[in-house]
């Protein structure tokens, strides 16, 4: 899923995957490109980060939400407060108990999303 997420952001909205970290190569910053905020990383971390069992590591992607989405969105297996990140981000497993569809649907919205804000303009 991890693959295929990448490749429709590429083509959609013109995104290069981001390295940031070489402790974490698993980790991929996906931002825009008009004001380079982040609209989705995607992640692979043990299941007991997350609240599960199990030390086997896992792919998932955070995404940020509408307020009123997050409050509504089930926090189950599939969908959970996020990883690592604060605000009204969720994390989405990629194992599949989160369909697709769904999936690219949340992306598109924290595209959107984080698409409204303005970037921070430099001191000079």
């Amino acid at each position: 899923m991890r693959d295929e997420i990448l490749a429709r952001c590429a083509k959609k909205y013109k995104t290069k995957p981001e390295h940031l970290w070489k402790r974490w190569p698993g980790y991929v910053v996906l931002r825009r490109n008009d004001n380079n905020k982040w609209y989705a990383v995607i992640m692979d971390v043990p299941r007991n980060k997350l609240g599960m069992d199990g030390r086997d590591v896992i792919d998932i992607i955070n995404v940020k939400c509408d307020a009123g989405l997050y409050a509504l969105l089930p926090k189950d297996d599939g969908i959970r407060r996020a990883y690592h990140m604060g605000g009204t981000w969720v994390s989405v497993l990629l194992d599949g108990s989160v369909d697709i569809d769904q999936v690219w649907a949340l992306v598109n919205a924290s595209y959107n999303i984080v698409g409204q804000t303005k970037p921070k303009k430099h001191a000079q």
